[in-house]
């Protein structure tokens, strides 16, 4: 899409704590955020008059009727993904959506059937991908620098979410910490090393009982610790450990990969980036390469304008979307039954 504006125009539609890095991704990317739209109008407004933003509104019908937004991004609870991204291909506006891209992959793919035969484009967040250490890192399997790959593992871990009580429950966003937070490293594992074939995986809920920030108790029924061990198209195994329940958790998240010539370490105690390439070097010493100073939301949102002005082309995201979901629901299922199971075909 092309706007006639010199900035494209956004709505949000989500008002909670992932629609602030939106707001000040697409305005440093040089985007206007229009309009922003929430479920408590007191929230909604504070929010819109600390970013200045001029529209606060609670009616997501209501902003996807405007015509001076070009394009939306879906940043509410995960079961209303479906509906308003059908709303939002219904009014013919472009989009991000916030990872997950829905509960089940069912849901995904209801959304990518109806935006293909609507023509209107369809993205998902997946910030990971934006980090400059996972572009060397990509650069670096794909270049051999390791040599054969032998062994992945990844951990994605947090607290856990302390300000709202529906990510505690499996209704309200179909599984629990491998959707949640799971997602991300599924995906940037596949960004960086091909398709997952099958999984075998182990779960539980360790933290019974939870308080959140405004003293609600909370009693899951969602999984908030996962093991998956990942066994890709090429023959390579991962280990994937997420976990809803540590109290400092991963910087993000910690990604180590050893192939026969090298070993690199992503966002651990080594820093961003730690290599250790005797091959290229003449020493098994660790080596930290320099990279950019962190502008993730920049970049990230950046391409998103760009892709709807047509300055680039699509990514993959929207198919990622749905893959991340086939590959967490054969974790789920895989847990269930003890053994390895194959992730459905996209």
């Amino acid at each position: 899409m092309r706007s006639g504006r010199d900035r494209l125009a956004f709505g949000i539609i989500g008002a909670g704590h992932i629609s602030d890095y939106h707001i000040t991704g697409l305005r440093e990317a040089g985007a206007e955020v229009l309009a922003l739209c929430g479920r408590r109008a007191d929230a909604v407004r504070a929010k819109a008059a600390r970013y200045g933003i001029a529209h606060a509104l609670t009616d997501p019908e209501a902003l996807l009727r405007r015509d001076d937004i070009d394009a939306v991004v879906i940043a509410a609870p995960d079961a209303a993904h479906e509906s308003l991204a059908l709303a939002a291909v219904r009014a013919g506006k472009p989009m991000l959506i916030q990872k997950p891209m829905a509960r089940t992959a069912a849901e995904c793919r209801r959304i990518l059937r109806a935006a293909g035969a609507a023509g209107v484009p369809v993205f998902v967040s997946f910030m990971h991908r934006y980090f400059d250490e996972v572009d060397e890192a990509r650069r670096l399997v794909a270049d051999g620098a390791l040599g054969r790959l032998l062994s992945v593992r990844q951990r994605n871990a947090t607290p856990g979410a302390h300000w709202a009580a529906w990510f505690y429950r499996k209704a309200d966003v179909g599984g629990g910490v491998v959707l949640q937070l799971g997602t991300h490293g599924i995906d940037l594992l596949r960004h960086l090393l091909g398709e997952i074939e099958t999984v075998w995986a182990t779960t539980a809920t360790l933290r019974p009982e939870r308080v959140l920030a405004d003293g609600t108790i909370v009693r899951p029924d969602n999984e908030d610790h996962a093991v998956a061990v990942y066994r890709f198209v090429s023959g390579l195994r991962a280990v994937h450990e997420m976990d809803y329940s540590e109290v400092a958790g991963t910087n993000r998240f910690r990604l180590e990969i050893y192939g026969e010539r090298g070993v690199a370490w992503l966002r651990t105690e080594r820093g961003r980036l730690a290599l250790a390439l005797p091959d290229a070097t003449g020493s098994v010493a660790w080596s930290s390469p320099d990279l950019p100073p962190a502008r993730v939301g920049e970049r990230q949102h950046a391409h998103l304008v760009a892709m709807l002005r047509g300055d680039a082309p699509p990514d993959d995201s929207a198919r990622a979307g749905l893959v991340s979901v086939l590959v967490a629901e054969a974790i789920y299922r895989s847990a269930a039954s003890g053994c390895w199971e194959v992730v459905e075909p996209a």
